[in-house]
């Protein structure tokens, strides 16, 4: 569960948790804002605010690195088509191709084709790659 998540569960503001943790009212901004991963903190840090939210470390670390993993697996291991257009789509945008749109076009068919006509993919995958690839 993320920091942000547990506050609001419990009712505590982040200028509580600074204070009760001892740890800087900037740091846990960043933190909890995703400007700093919560992966990059000490053993020390984890363990102070997860000992004023009263909670695990673990817990302040497997939703974040579930996410990762599902991201992860959300990208690869995609039936060959999919991927294939998946990555021409990517050559594209950094090459920045003056065809974008029909890599574009490409990809959105491959994923709709990979989730409604074959099933090879769940409907919240197939979310998953539209808006991060193509609802931008």
């Amino acid at each position: 569960m993320s920091i942000n998540e547990i506050l609001n569960n419990i009712g505590m503001t982040k200028y509580r948790l600074a204070k009760l943790s001892g740890i800087p009212n900037a740091t846990l901004s960043e933190l909890c804002s995703g400007k700093t991963s919560i992966e990059k903190c000490s053993g020390e840090t984890l363990y102070k605010i997860a000992k004023a939210l009263n909670v695990s470390m673990e817990s302040l670390l497997d939703e974040r690195m579930t996410n990762l993993a599902r991201e992860r697996s959300y990208e690869y291991g995609l039936p060959a088509y999919l991927q294939h257009d998946l990555d021409a789509y990517k050559d594209a945008i950094s090459k920045k191709s003056s065809l974008i749109d029909c890599y574009w076009g490409e990809l959105y068919g491959s994923i709709n084709m990979a989730e409604i006509s074959d099933g090879l993919i769940t409907p919240e995958h197939a979310d998953y790659l539209r808006q991060k690839y193509l609802w931008r």
